[in-house]
C-alpha cells in the first residue's frame, strides 16, 4: 500500500507546486511592471516648469553673482578679474564685521524671546480656558500684517508716544526715543520682530501640544505631579522636536532681517543696527556690486551650514 500511495502523494505535491508558481508570478508581476514603467509622465509635467523657473530666477543669477564676486565690477560697464581680493577685504572691513555681529546677536536674542513667549502662550491657549478660539485668532493677527507697516507703526510709538508718556510720568529713560540710542535701538528691533514672529511659532507649538496624549497627564496627576513638573518633565520632552524646528526656522529667518529694520532705524543710529541684508543691498545701490556679491556669497555659505545643522538636528524626528 505504501508503494502505491507514495506516487499519488508526490504527484499531488507537484501539482500544488506547479499551481503555486503562477500565483507567485502573478503576485510579482505588478511590481515588476511598475519598476519597468518608472516615473509617470505627469510628474515631469509638474516638476519641469518649476525647475525651469527656479533655474532662471535663482540658480543662474546666483552663479553669475558668485562669478562677479571675483571681479571689480560696479554692476555695469567694464570689469577685471581680481581673484580673492574682495573676500580678503571683507574679513578686515569693520562695517561688514559689525553687520555680522549685529545680525547674529539679534537673531539669537530674538529666537530665544520668540520661542519662550510662543511656548508659554501655546500652553495657555491649549489649557482649559474660555474663548480659546477667539484668543488664538487675536494672537495670530500680527503674522498677516506686512513687516514694513508694523515697523512704521512702532516707529511712531517709539519716537512720539513713548517719549510723551515718559515725560508725563517722569521716567527719564523713556523721555527720549529708543531708536535714537545706539546702545538700545536693537532692543526695539527685537521687540517688534518678536511681536510679528510669535504667531508663527505659536501655531507650531499648539500643533505639538495638541498631539500630546491626555492620558499622560492623567497618569502624572495620579502620581501626584504638579503642573510645573508636568510642564518640565512631560510637555517639554514630548514637544522637543517642535522646539528644534522653531529654533532653526526662526534663526534662519532672522538672519535675513531687513524690512522691519529699515522701517524702524534704517540701520541707525550710524550703522549700529545695520544687518547683513541691509549691507548687501546698500552696496548694490552704492556701486560696490562685486564687493557685496562676495559678502552675499559668504552669507550664502553660512546659510548652507545652518541648513546642514538643521538636517542633523531634525534627522529622525517626526514632529511635523
Amino acid at each position: 500500500m505504501s508503494s502505491i500511495s507514495t506516487p499519488a502523494t508526490t504527484s499531488g505535491k507537484n501539482r500544488q507546486t506547479r499551481s503555486s508558481q503562477p500565483q507567485s508570478r502573478q503576485t510579482q508581476s505588478p511590481q515588476n511592471q511598475r519598476r519597468k514603467r518608472g516615473v509617470e509622465p505627469i510628474f515631469y509635467l509638474f516638476l519641469v516648469p518649476s525647475l525651469i523657473l527656479f533655474t532662471l530666477a535663482i540658480t543662474i543669477p546666483g552663479i553669475i553673482g558668485i562669478f562677479f564676486s571675483f571681479t571689480d565690477s560696479i554692476g555695469i560697464g567694464d570689469w577685471e578679474f581680481i581673484g580673492l581680493t574682495n573676500y580678503i577685504a571683507i574679513f578686515s572691513d569693520p562695517a561688514i564685521l559689525q553687520s555680522y555681529l549685529f545680525t547674529f546677536g539679534f537673531s539669537i536674542v530674538t529666537v530665544i524671546a520668540v520661542n519662550v513667549v510662543a511656548f508659554l502662550l501655546a500652553v495657555g491657549l491649549t489649557s482649559r480656558i474660555r474663548m480659546k478660539s477667539a484668543l488664538r485668532t487675536v494672537f495670530v493677527i500680527p503674522m498677516v500684517v506686512s513687516g514694513i507697516i508694523i515697523a512704521y507703526v512702532f516707529n511712531f510709538l517709539f519716537s512720539n508716544s513713548l517719549p510723551s508718556l515718559g515725560t508725563a510720568a517722569g521716567i527719564p529713560w523713556l523721555e527720549s526715543s529708543l531708536l535714537a540710542n545706539p546702545d538700545l535701538a536693537w532692543i526695539a528691533i527685537v521687540l517688534v520682530t518678536a511681536w510679528q514672529a510669535v504667531p508663527g511659532a505659536l501655531l507650531i507649538y499648539i500643533a505639538g501640544l495638541v498631539a500630546v496624549p491626555g492620558d499622560v497627564y492623567e497618569a502624572a496627576e495620579i502620581d501626584g505631579a504638579s503642573k510645573f513638573q508636568q510642564l518640565v518633565k512631560i510637555t517639554l520632552p514630548l514637544v522637543a522636536g517642535y522646539v528644534v524646528i522653531n529654533i532653526i526656522l526662526g534663526f534662519k529667518g532672522f538672519l535675513n532681517a531687513y524690512d522691519i529694520i529699515v522701517g524702524l532705524t534704517n540701520g541707525g543710529p550710524g550703522t549700529s543696527t545695520r544687518s547683513i541684508a541691509m549691507t548687501v543691498i546698500s552696496g548694490f545701490n552704492g556701486g560696490d556690486y562685486a564687493y557685496q556679491m562676495a559678502n552675499a556669497t559668504i552669507f550664502f555659505v553660512v546659510a548652507i551650514l545652518i541648513s546642514l545643522l538643521q538636517l542633523s538636528l531634525t534627522r529622525g524626528r517626526n514632529a511635523l
